[in-house]
């Protein structure tokens, strides 16, 4: 076992997968030389040469039209889209393309594609590098969703999305990269622990998509999250004193249903919670779930706590950003009703 942050074990999955299966290719903007805005991809190129690791152009659509070509011809390529923001250009090649080669060839054709992509606030980058698409890709059906919230996950779960024969949507939160500190302003220290250190085997082990955690076990509510939210109601948990039960979702598509009723019915109250703004955001799929399968068992109304519907802020993050107080005053008021 090491420590690590969530970089390091993101590019540990990398180093894991190339290392044991010389089909796997990975490129992007700045993933070779540079190592990744982030580093994830750091030492790669040094390691295994310019032909498994390399640079493109700034062409979102490219990068992914090329990745599904090279993977219907047998390799399994992990690209980088440099921000989630970005790969809006892209939407097109992955929804048309990426998620229904498998069905339009009769199964002749898979697209063994992860594409990973930083996702949601954390660095003041404002509108254009904050935001936190996953609904729009747990819409599509042949499409497989993962977010991580810890450095284990994160390593575990990108060598399953390798692995994988159809294309993963790997987002991950920025937040969580390097813990309190964005590596650049003081100001983005936060009140909250992100738990920037995990412990991570080394070598190569998966974490099952589409299998969820009990992050925190509780009997007075069910809090419903993924990435960064899980810490954040872990804080909220701790500040307010109430016994909330955290599910850390980490695959939204493939879903892991059973664990979610499981605690809902257990606890009779459910605080969904994502950085996402609210409209049609994932927690509405998620209250829509609770509701049909356990609405006998619910004591109060659903609650949602999520960004809101405007573009993310850049002076004022820490006010768009659903932190402990906004969550903690969700678990007040849902234990107030019903």
């Amino acid at each position: 076992m090491s420590r690590m942050s969530m970089v390091e074990a993101i590019r540990d999955a990398h180093f894991v997968t190339m290392e044991r299966d010389e089909r796997v290719v990975v490129f992007g903007q700045d993933v070779g030389y540079f190592g990744g805005v982030f580093r994830c991809t750091q030492g790669l190129q040094e390691r295994f040469g310019k032909n498994r690791c390399f640079d493109t152009p700034i062409n979102e659509s490219g990068i992914i039209g090329a990745a599904i070509g090279m993977a219907a011809y047998g390799l399994r390529p992990c690209v980088e889209i440099q921000f989630a923001d970005y790969v809006y250009p892209a939407y097109d090649q992955i929804v048309s393309e990426a998620a229904r080669l498998r069905h339009r060839s009769a199964g002749d054709f898979t697209a063994p594609i992860t594409i990973r992509m930083p996702t949601g606030g954390g660095i003041f980058g404002g509108q254009t590098h904050s935001q936190s698409p996953e609904a729009i890709f747990t819409h599509v059906a042949g499409l497989k969703t993962i977010i991580p919230s810890n450095p284990y996950d994160a390593k575990g779960l990108l060598i399953a999305s390798i692995q994988d024969d159809d294309p993963v949507i790997f987002l991950e939160p920025k937040r969580l990269y390097n813990g309190p500190f964005d590596g650049h302003h003081e100001r983005a220290i936060v009140p909250w622990s992100a738990h920037p250190l995990g412990e991570v085997p080394e070598g190569e082990y998966t974490v099952p998509l589409g299998v969820a955690r009990v992050h925190r076990t509780g009997n007075d509510l069910t809090v419903l999250t993924y990435g960064t939210l899980v810490h954040v109601a872990e804080t909220a948990a701790a500040e307010t004193g109430i016994d909330a039960e955290i599910i850390d979702l980490r695959s939204l598509v493939p879903l892991d249903l059973d664990t979610i009723i499981e605690s809902v019915r257990k606890t009779g109250r459910c605080v969904i919670a994502h950085e996402a703004t609210l409209t049609s955001g994932f927690g509405a799929e998620l209250a829509a779930l609770v509701q049909e399968h356990a609405m006998w068992s619910l004591e109060a109304p659903i609650m949602r706590v999520t960004g809101f519907d405007t573009p993310y802020p850049h002076a004022h993050e820490w006010d768009y950003f659903p932190g402990p107080a906004r969550v903690g005053a969700a678990f007040r008021a849902i234990l107030d009703r019903g």
